[in-house]
């Protein structure tokens, strides 16, 4: 409103300045006298100026003409655009304006003004190319995804534009949900450009997402050589992709795929803990029980997992708890101070009934680091070395409270997950899942109740009261995460379980 009221006072400013010059023109003495073959003209102030007008402005056609004919006798001497050039010559440079304010306005925000001059430039110049990246761009800023749709199409049918058009295409389904087609057009923009880092990276999280493990690991290895990943982290990425595939070969019933999946993912990166479980578990159902204890050792020495400790005891499943413990004193010389390292110890001598055994093995953790895991197997040393009721419910109320101890977290978003997968179930990253304490210790582990049968004797009274109280727990976890997954935390509970039961 103010503008216009600005405009409107300007306009009648410059009229009322006119009009003044004329009146004074009109009013003035003298004037131009002219004499042209003994003919004398005499012009006053007001029709000097007019006089002077005109000659500029014929002057200017002057001009023209000359340009004209110049262009004519080019035309004539063989140049067969040297007209069109000049006709072409105002097109060209209303559309290099109109240009200029498209550009202008879209990095000022205003998309709906961009796409009206984009659309302007676009009939005065010849230049689809240029003016169709401009529209696309000011049309995505004006949320007008439809119009930026057509216009993608049409860059797609341009050899020039190709890569860009099928990019914003790609980034329209995206953001649609349709991750089928986002994954084909991925590809072909990576057929287009296989050195751009942002295809490369959205074409592996699709691939990834769908399972197309084999296309992954080309994509990766893509990466790998055109010098845009560190060779250590392609061997830890194309191992999480190896394991990934063994999954769903294992799924499909293919055992020796499986098997050489699992082998191959473990050879890549050895302190992966899932390729690592499931070469130990490959190597075991060969009969190659020597080469699955040194898996899981080697990866037991980079990270202790409850999972390795499973896969461990599988090697020989129907061994007596004492060779058992045994056998397993070289299972935690590879890292005998780590937490797991105490706590299996701690398991396995209550497995065997060696409940003082068991107490100094568990050490110091219940003061220093009294998770759901400690607390419950500190409620079976005591159940086992005659405590009364009263001192097991304390432990066991404990650990319904007790903070949740290592779970498989994603860094990207803390999303906790019941088991090890390559890609984030909740924001979707890849490989960004590691074995730590999650930042939301209020949230209990179904743990507890899952260490009950070893904890209580069939038909105490402590065993209703225990899962009464740590029943609760069990389905807000579940319910928080999405995951009926209750398994046991303890790797080494067959023995305690036929004990107790």
């Amino acid at each position: 409103m103010l503008w216009s009221l600005i405009k409107i006072l300007f306009f009648v400013a410059v009229v009322a300045g006119l009009a003044y010059g004329a009146l004074w023109l009109m009013e003035a003495q003298g004037g131009v006298q002219i004499v042209v073959a003994q003919t004398e003209y005499t012009l006053g102030p007001l029709e000097s100026a007019i006089a002077l007008l005109v000659l500029l402005v014929a002057l200017w056609l002057i001009l023209k003409l000359v340009s004209l004919l110049v262009a004519t006798l080019r035309f004539i001497n063989g140049d067969d655009t040297a007209l069109s050039r000049y006709f072409d010559r105002n097109r060209e440079r209303k559309g290099l304006k109109e240009l200029t304010a498209s550009l202008n306005a879209l990095a000022a925000g205003d998309g709906r003004t961009a796409m009206v001059e984009a659309k302007k430039a676009g009939k005065h110049l010849n230049r689809p190319e240029l003016t169709n990246l401009i529209a696309a761009q000011a049309a995505e800023a004006a949320g007008d995804h439809k119009t930026a749709e057509e216009v993608y199409r049409r860059l797609v049918e341009d050899e020039r534009t190709r890569f860009v058009g099928v990019r914003g295409l790609m980034n329209q389904k995206l953001a649609e949900g349709d991750t089928e087609t986002a994954l084909e057009l991925a590809k072909r923009a990576f057929a287009l450009r296989p050195k751009h880092e942002e295809t490369q990276d959205v074409l592996l999280k699709l691939q990834a997402g769908a399972h197309d493990w084999q296309g992954a690991r080309k994509t990766l290895s893509a990466k790998l050589k055109q010098g845009k990943l560190p060779r250590d982290v392609h061997k830890r990425r194309d191992a999480v992709l190896a394991v990934s595939e063994a999954k769903d070969v294992i799924d499909e019933g293919k055992d020796i795929r499986a098997r050489e999946a699992a082998i191959e993912a473990n050879r890549l990166s050895p302190d992966l803990i899932p390729a690592a479980v499931m070469a130990a578990r490959s190597y075991t159902e060969q009969g190659k029980q020597k080469n699955a204890e040194r898996i899981v050792i080697k990866a037991w020495g980079a990270q202790p997992h409850p999972e390795l400790a499973a896969a461990y005891a599988a090697i020989h499943p129907d061994e007596s708890p004492q060779a058992r413990l045994k056998r397993f004193q070289t299972l935690v010389k590879a890292n005998p101070d780590h937490r797991e390292s105490r706590l299996v110890l701690a398991e396995l001598h209550i497995a065997a009934e060696e409940f003082p055994q068991a107490r100094r093995a568990l050490g110091t953790l219940v003061e220093s680091d009294p998770d759901v895991r400690v607390l419950t197997t500190m409620a079976a040393i005591e159940r086992g070395e005659g405590a009364s009721d009263a001192v097991v419910q304390g432990w066991l109320a404990r650990a319904v409270t007790a903070p949740r101890g290592p779970q498989w977290v994603c860094a990207n978003c803390n999303a906790i997950h019941a088991e090890w997968t390559p890609i984030c179930n909740n924001c979707g990253a890849f490989d960004t899942l590691a074995w730590v304490r999650p930042q939301a210790q209020e949230v209990t582990s179904p743990a507890g109740a899952a260490m009950l049968p070893l904890v209580v004797a069939s038909g105490a009274p402590v065993s209703q009261e225990a899962s009464a109280a740590d029943e609760p727990a069990q389905d807000r976890t579940e319910a928080e995460h999405d995951s009926s997954d209750d398994t046991a935390e303890t790797p080494v509970s067959d023995a305690p379980e036929k004990r107790a039961s």
